[in-house]
């Protein structure tokens, strides 16, 4: 059960759900006692809502999970000047 944020810098506990994001991966880890096998199973993983802004979860070739940066689009700060709709005359 996912009990805290998954950035290791963060691990902020979960309470609620209604802040962050929640992952579900497929993935594969070495089986207990024995080194040649591998054991497949759903995991969850939930990362808060400040880590969610800047950060994402993706799965890796090896299966594995990783924390990954968000790209950060560049917001233009340009401002519009409004324009009041015109009105139809008949």
């Amino acid at each position: 059960m996912v009990n805290h944020c998954a950035n290791p810098q963060c691990c902020k506990p979960l309470h609620y759900l209604r802040e962050g994001r929640v992952y579900v991966f497929d993935v594969t880890r070495p089986a207990a006692g024995n080194s040649e096998r591998s054991a497949r199973r759903m995991e969850h993983f939930w990362l808060c809502g400040v880590c969610s802004e800047t950060y994402f979860l993706e799965q890796v070739e090896d299966r594995t999970v990783r924390i990954s940066p968000r790209i950060q689009r560049p917001v233009s700060t340009a401002v519009l000047p409004y324009k009041a709709p015109q009105s139809i005359a008949s």
